[in-house]
């Protein structure tokens, strides 16, 4: 088994990290521009298997995407950062190009690898990845759900004193501001979770999740990377392993919620063939309501990368249209 990793910088580094670490491949193959850096890092995980006691060999090269042919899975990293002041919509451009080589570069030498997008802003990237691959939408996808629900957990256990290991939650929508929050799908060992915190409380909680991101950038200067990180792992060990967990990712959706020719996070099943299974759930009207504002915000997002018409052979004079 191998992975690749495309990006060296913070959270490309910890997503191979976590993976050699669990010995989730035989081999992981980091990449970049940054050829000392790359190749530092690299060398610098693996001299950390004699400590924390892993096999997987980990490599770092400088754009040589040949070192990464027939990977199993690749997890997209590359890209730029956040700055504080600065939003996800204002990486689009420079990044739209940066993950369309990347995809390129990656489907050249693996035609059948499935691909986890995490570089920002998320749900376009991932829509971006998907036009450049010309993959099915089951092996392209993207990691923000994942994130989303892990900051909400974890504001929710420390304000109940609680380990996060009893809560389990669910999230949908775009990643940050628009995403939707699901409090009637949140239970603490079973029990519902409005059941042990005042509605003003959880409300609180829901708005800090939603800006969780900006959070970070405000306190580091740059995003966040442990957690990125480890949740693009905790996919890439998913689809090896063939576990087939419930996860929320930014999927492509093609009628699913009544949405079509749209990424947008959902709870899907995910194992060795990628997502396996959209899970539709049973949405009130209000739930409803807060998906599809989502939905519409994603769009009009995802309409900036069309205009810039870097993928004309796939729209020709078209955009795609929310249904």
């Amino acid at each position: 088994m191998k992975i690749t990793v495309v990006g060296a910088g913070n959270v490309g580094t910890t997503c191979a990290t976590e993976m050699a670490e669990k010995e989730i491949a035989e081999e992981i193959i980091l990449v970049d521009i940054k050829e000392g850096i790359t190749k530092g890092k690299a060398l610098d995980i693996w001299q950390a298997s004699a400590i924390q006691s892993f096999d997987t060999r980990v490599e770092g090269v400088s754009n040589d995407y040949e070192a990464t042919k027939d990977s199993d899975v690749v997890v997209i990293t590359a890209g730029l950062p956040r700055k504080p002041g600065m939003s996800r919509d204002d990486l689009i451009h420079t990044n739209a190009l940066i993950v369309k080589e990347v995809t390129e570069n990656i489907v050249k030498y693996s035609p059948d690898a499935i691909l986890i997008v995490v570089s920002n802003p998320l749900d376009v990237m991932t829509y971006a990845a998907f036009l450049a691959s010309k993959k099915s939408s089951s092996r392209v996808f993207g990691m923000a759900g994942i994130l989303d629900t892990a900051r909400y957990k974890s504001f929710l256990a420390s304000e109940l004193n609680i380990s996060p290991k009893s809560i389990h939650a669910i999230l949908m929508g775009g990643h940050g501001d628009s995403m939707v929050p699901l409090p009637r799908y949140t239970t603490v060992a079973g029990i519902p979770v409005n059941e042990l915190i005042s509605s003003e409380k959880l409300n609180s909680i829901i708005e800090r999740t939603k800006k969780g991101g900006t959070e970070l950038v405000n306190l580091m200067g740059t995003s966040a990377w442990y957690a990125p990180g480890a949740a693009a792992a905790q996919m890439a060990e998913a689809i090896v392993k063939n576990s087939r967990r419930v996860f929320p990712v930014c999927a492509a959706l093609n009628g699913e919620y009544g949405l079509k020719d749209l990424h947008l996070g959902v709870p899907v099943v995910l194992g060795k063939n990628g997502i396996e299974k959209i899970i539709e759930l049973k949405l009130n009207g209000e739930e409803m309501k807060m998906v599809r504002e989502s939905a519409k915000q994603v769009k009009e997002l995802m309409k900036i990368l069309d205009d810039m018409n870097i993928f004309p052979e796939k729209f020709g004079d078209k955009n795609p249209v929310l249904h």
